[in-house]
């Protein structure tokens, strides 16, 4: 619950399930938002499948990809640099009598979709025995997966998460003990399967120093197949003491990816990926960047009612330095 002035509400659970607003009807559950999820969700991926296979996703179409407030930052000048790149190459192809559209790779992207499966009502009802195998598949997302807060081994979530034959995934905190982290690996992975089971850290970056290694070393010792990715969101999530409003500091979210990469090379396993937070809207909801946003910045477009999200000049920025930590 939530209390405010002496009145206490049940918490917004997310849009799927009540609203934000402070009043008893907001509050109250609604089954009906669960179908305008599955509606939203259904035509979000619909524009994305007609961008990602109707030629939007083509290289020829690279500068268009940028948004325009971001041209003429020093990231998006950077970025146009890189592009002016991939033209002289396609150019060259050309010359070579080599036609890019008739390469679809060129052309078009593989897209998948992957959330986290929080309201177990919705994914049940989303959720099919393929008539071939007569296993069970989670038709929601490709993969989904489970937060630091519903990993209990004898929870439902993990569960649910057992009993599909998606690929899974596991939010990892700093409080995950080894012996714990090994049994989560047997509870979703059984059967050891390369590319099933993704581990997903979500420590803070004055933490994974100390979390993360022995957690990765005790993975390693045991054999089981994961998917390392690291999440430099949520740990590093704190409240603006100026004004009141969740945030994330961009340098903080860098010094997290800094150390899982500089980890996993240590150890001798494998950095796989990243789970970002990011918006295509000129938001100012986390600190710092190439903007150099202060707290008192915050309050000038804040849109999200739960998670701060990073902006295009700092995603942009963010991609830039992940590019130099791969090719390190």
């Amino acid at each position: 619950t939530e209390t405010i002035k002496d009145e206490e509400l049940p918490s917004f659970r997310g849009e799927m399930v009540n609203s934000n607003d402070f009043n008893a009807e907001a509050r109250t559950a609604d089954p009906k938002r669960l179908l305008k999820a599955y509606e939203s969700a259904a035509y979000t991926l619909n524009l994305l499948r007609a961008f990602t296979k109707g030629g939007f996703a083509s290289l020829e179409r690279v500068h268009t990809w940028n948004l325009e407030y971001v041209k003429s930052s020093k990231e998006g000048q950077r970025y146009e640099q890189i592009a002016k790149g991939i033209d002289a190459s396609l150019d060259f192809m050309k010359s070579c009598g080599i036609n890019p559209q008739d390469d679809p790779r060129l052309e078009t992207v593989n897209f998948y979709s992957s959330h986290e499966a929080l309201i177990l009502g919705f994914e049940e009802a989303m959720t099919r025995k393929d008539s071939l195998s007569d296993d069970w598949y989670d038709c929601s997302a490709h993969m989904v997966w489970c937060g630091e807060r519903t990993r209990q081994l004898d929870g439902a979530h993990i569960e649910f998460l057992r009993g599909i034959e998606n690929p899974v995934g596991c939010k990892i905190g700093a409080t995950t003990t080894p012996k714990e982290l090994n049994k989560l690996c047997e509870a979703l992975n059984p059967e050891n399967i390369a590319g099933k089971l993704t581990l997903i850290t979500r420590m803070g970056e004055d933490k994974i120093k100390d979390a993360l290694p022995p957690l990765v070393e005790a993975v390693k010792k045991s054999g089981h197949n994961v998917v390392w990715v690291c999440d430099p969101m949520h740990g590093n999530t704190f409240v603006s003491k100026e004004t009141g409003l969740k945030t994330r500091d961009f340098e903080h979210i860098c010094t997290e990816i800094e150390n899982f990469f500089l980890i996993h090379r240590s150890i001798g396993t494998h950095p796989g990926g990243l789970h970002i937070e990011l918006t295509g809207d000129n938001v100012t909801e986390c600190l710092g960047g190439p903007d150099d946003l202060e707290h008192i910045d915050l309050t000038q477009n804040q849109k999200t009612q739960c998670d701060p999200q990073l902006n295009p000049t700092q995603s942009l920025d963010l991609a830039f330095r992940v590019s130099e930590l791969v090719g390190a």
